[in-house]
């Protein structure tokens, strides 16, 4: 029975247990399978604890005081996991890297140019990742309320809505409504303060007490209200301590909470280094809600709808001077104003041109933007059915229910997209096909107030072009987002390796294992050369079978070709290793000569991209041989089958001359 591998964090834990803690860490990096430790002393190191860990295929102490610790696929990880841990902040610094180690690292964290532009989204991300379960559920309410509406059961816009959907509707609202409250907790625990600090002031102006001074007739003095001309919408202004403060209604209001916490971690982190940390527990919090909740109801707060207000009036200008640029345009912008809660005001002002013109121009061509962001979610669904990601597909699954039928975003948004930051740009193509059609065809508009979902499409005018337009940006995202993935490729064969790593344990759990096949599938020598067995390659990793069974050549030439067919699921930045995994799940790894990882990439000429499917006898790479005996490196190119463990059997053919082609592994099933 197979044992499921443990969480990372746990394994990074019991690793940086077994290297002697990370005071004995001089320096750690890692290679495509192998974490390798510069230590202050060797002799600290627990090496059977380490070889015992479930996770670790094996250990290699090296002289000076080095040590590696062979993990697999999921290298990268564990990596990150031990260098996040608490205890590697005073020790463990790992040593200064040059401009091309510092490119390939990003590139293989999938992370963009901008680092500063990662950060917003990782902040975004976080922000509302926690809430995903309860935004699913108040989303398949409105959704249920929405057919019911579509169907004529109730009129939800009605003002006599009886006891019982007025509680239907608190049921829903309660998560939207305090969903500043929710995401200002989550940022703050984003940036490492005390979460309860930012829901507090941030619940500040959304009590009674506060919402009560937004009625005119509430009777308390100080207040005036006026009437925004062009949204409709009552203002009013308190005077508290002799200074004018805008009131608003901050339900709903995501922006407010973001800038606000960012703010707040700032003044908080500032006070934990005034303050004694015998007084933090009292004073911090203290002086952080003393400040921050008034900087909260005289500046922030109001910018946010400043901002959203100011957004609205400029759009009602644009429709009326350049329609065409104007249905576009909408749906190009709200992939970026729903995130931060910027599109509210615009509902304001869509009741308005529905009163005062008995119609309403933004809701047709904003329905191109969200059938563009279903389409994206429709193919992240398609995607994690085809790779079997459960949980995103149960994520994928609640957020499209939610979206054609209710008309609603957020769960795409906040449990989706804005976590693999490769759907935006996809998605945009879908928002501006959308957009574009709905200009061309003289834009749409509705009488209606309504969710853009498949049940209201009724209500649109012309509905044909509305039709024409969002089914367009629903299979532009839809098609594009699958076909090009939402995660990068060296994202894929990682949560593909651990997928069927799971599985496979899964397997020797609850099944018996697979008989073996009478036919095999034979490997072909990747390069043409000796073929040896792995006893005699020289490397102690491969020898002890730890990333599987194999063979190894002594190359008779640099051309190194694919030895089978399938997809290329690693391509390390140094062209020295290759992973590819073939249509019935055979896991091949073809490693170019004994810690050629140090050579940083010189003398590989890389032919092929991680992702790319390949047939046997492709090439893969040219390599200078010479360049590689130079720098004092074996040259014996590596072939094992990473997950022999799962096969029934893999035999190497050994002992002969091989050309590039010829079968030298059989692998049975």
């Amino acid at each position: 029975m197979n044992t499921p591998a443990p969480a990372t964090d746990a394994l990074a834990k019991d690793i940086l247990r077994g290297i002697g803690g990370a005071e004995n860490i001089e320096s750690v990096t890692h290679c495509a399978t192998r974490l390798r430790f510069q230590l202050h002393d060797g002799a600290k190191v627990d090496q059977a604890a380490l070889d015992a860990l479930n996770g670790v295929m094996g250990t290699v102490p090296q002289s000076g005081d080095r040590f590696q610790i062979v993990v697999g696929g999921a290298v990268a990880r564990v990596y990150s996991e031990i260098m996040n841990l608490p205890s590697m902040s005073g020790g463990g610094k790992p040593r200064p890297q040059s401009d091309a180690d510092v490119k390939a690292a990003a590139r293989a964290k999938g992370r963009g140019r901008f680092a500063w532009v990662d950060n917003f989204f990782e902040y975004l991300s976080d922000s509302f990742r926690p809430l995903m379960g309860v935004l699913l559920g108040s989303s398949l309410i409105i959704a249920i309320a929405s057919v019911l509406d579509a169907v004529g059961v109730v009129d939800f816009r009605a003002a006599d809505k009886s006891a019982t959907w007025v509680f239907v509707d608190a049921m829903w609202r309660s998560v939207l409504y305090f969903l500043p409250i929710f995401v200002a907790y989550n940022a703050a625990k984003k940036l490492k303060i005390d979460p309860w600090v930012g829901a507090a002031v941030m619940a500040a102006v959304m009590t009674p007490n506060f919402t009560g001074m937004l009625n005119k007739d509430s009777g308390i003095p100080g207040i005036t209200c006026t009437t925004n001309g062009t949204l409709g919408t009552q203002e009013c202004v308190a005077h508290v301590f002799g200074l004018p403060m805008q009131l608003n209604d901050y339900g709903g209001q995501v922006f407010v909470p973001l800038l606000m916490v960012a703010l707040l971690a700032l003044v908080y982190k500032g006070l934990q280094r005034i303050f004694p940390e015998a007084v933090h527990m009292v004073f911090v919090p203290f002086f952080s809600m003393l400040i921050m909740i008034p900087i909260t109801a005289f500046l922030i707060g109001p910018m946010g709808i400043w901002a959203g207000n100011g957004l609205g009036e400029g759009l009602s200008w644009l429709n009326g001077n350049a329609p065409i640029v104007f249905a576009i345009m909408i749906p190009l912008i709200y992939p970026f104003l729903v995130p931060l809660g910027l599109h509210w005001p615009l509902n304001a002002l869509m009741l308005v041109n529905i009163n005062t013109l008995g119609y309403d121009f933004i809701q047709g061509p904003m329905g191109a933007w969200n059938f563009a962001c279903f389409g994206a979610t429709a193919g992240v669904l398609l995607l994690s059915m085809r790779h079997r990601e459960k949980e995103m597909r149960q994520t994928a699954t609640g957020a499209l229910a939610a979206g054609l039928l209710g008309g609603i975003s957020e769960p795409s948004l906040y449990g989706i997209h804005l976590r693999f930051k490769r759907i935006y740009p996809r998605m945009l193509v879908g928002c501006l096909v959308g957009g574009v059609i709905v200009g061309v065809m003289g834009g749409v508009d509705t009488k209606a107030f309504a969710f853009t979902s498949l049940l209201t499409i009724p209500v649109f005018s012309p509905a044909v072009a509305y039709v024409i337009a969002i089914t367009a940006a629903f299979f532009t995202s839809m098609a594009l987002v699958y076909f090009s993935d939402f995660r990068t490729a060296e994202d894929r064969a990682e949560f593909n390796a651990e997928r069927d790593a799971a599985e496979a344990a899964a397997r020797g759990e609850d099944a018996p294992a697979a008989a073996a096949t009478a036919t095999g599938t034979e490997l072909a020598a990747p390069v043409a050369g000796r073929v040896v067995s792995l006893d005699e390659v020289g490397d102690p990793v491969f020898a002890s079978r730890a990333l599987g069974e194999g063979v190894g050549i002594e190359p008779a030439d640099g051309r190194v070709v694919a030895p089978v067919d399938g997809e290329l699921v690693t391509v390390v930045d140094t062209g020295h290793a290759y992973g590819i995994r073939t249509a019935d799940g055979i896991e091949v790894l073809i490693h170019v000569g004994i810690d050629t990882v140090q050579m940083k990439g010189e003398g590989f000429d890389v032919r092929v991209e991680s992702g790319q499917k390949v047939r046997t006898g492709d090439l893969l790479v040219e390599v200078d041989l010479d360049a590689v005996r130079a720098a004092d490196h074996s040259t014996v190119t590596l072939m094992t089958v990473t997950n022999t463990a799962d096969l029934a059997s893999v035999e190497p053919h050994t002992g002969q001359d091989a050309a590039a082609g010829d079968p030298v592994v059989t692998v049975r099933r």
